[in-house]
C-alpha cells in the first residue's frame, strides 16, 4: 500500500430510497415535474440523516446529481423519495459523508425498522400533501404504482380465467 493512500472505510448499514419518477408541483399539485431539482427521477439515494423532531418529513440524502453525475449531499422531503430498504453500502464516498451525521450506524435490524417507517411517511405525506384532485392523466407516483397494480390483477385474473375456453371439434 502506498504511504499517501487511507484505508478504504467499512461498509455500514443505510436506508436506500429511489427518487419519484413525476412529483406533483404548483397550485394545488396540478403540474408534474420529473424527479427533484437535485436529482433525476429513479436516482438511487441513501438516507444519511433524519429530522425527527419534524416528523421525519425531511432528510438529508446523497445520490449522483441531476447535472454533474457526482455524489452530492441534499436535505430533501421525504414524500419524493419511494421504495425504501436497508441495503449494505460500501462505496467510500458514500461511506465518508455518512461519518459524524446524525444516524449513529446501526445494525440491518435497526435499518429496516427506519426504512419502513420512512415508507409509511412517505406514503401518507405524498397523499396528504396536495388537498386537491389529481390532474387527468396524471403520472405521479401514487397513480403509476396504482396503474401498475391494476395491470398486474387483471392479467392473473386473465390468466385463471383460461379453463373456461370451449375447444374446437
Amino acid at each position: 500500500m502506498s504511504e499517501g493512500r487511507e484505508p478504504a472505510p467499512e461498509a455500514v448499514w443505510l436506508v436506500a430510497a429511489n427518487v419519484v419518477r413525476w412529483r406533483r408541483y404548483g397550485d394545488l399539485g396540478q403540474e408534474l415535474r420529473p424527479g427533484t431539482k437535485a436529482y433525476r427521477g429513479g436516482t438511487k439515494v441513501y438516507v444519511i440523516d433524519t429530522y425527527a423532531g419534524m416528523g421525519h418529513q425531511q432528510l438529508t440524502a446523497v445520490g449522483r446529481g441531476r447535472h454533474t453525475r457526482r455524489f452530492i449531499t441534499i436535505d430533501t422531503a421525504t414524500r419524493h423519495l419511494h421504495t425504501f430498504r436497508a441495503q449494505l453500502v460500501h462505496s467510500p464516498a458514500v461511506v465518508t459523508r455518512s461519518v459524524g451525521t446524525g444516524l449513529p450506524p446501526g445494525s440491518r435490524e435497526r435499518t429496516e425498522e427506519l426504512a419502513a417507517l420512512l415508507e409509511r411517511i412517505a406514503r401518507e405525506e405524498r397523499h396528504a400533501h396536495h388537498a386537491a384532485p389529481h390532474p387527468v392523466p396524471c403520472r405521479c407516483h401514487e397513480c403509476l404504482t396504482a396503474a401498475e397494480s391494476a395491470e398486474a390483477a387483471e392479467s392473473a385474473e386473465e390468466g385463471a380465467g383460461g379453463g373456461d375456453r370451449v375447444s374446437p371439434a
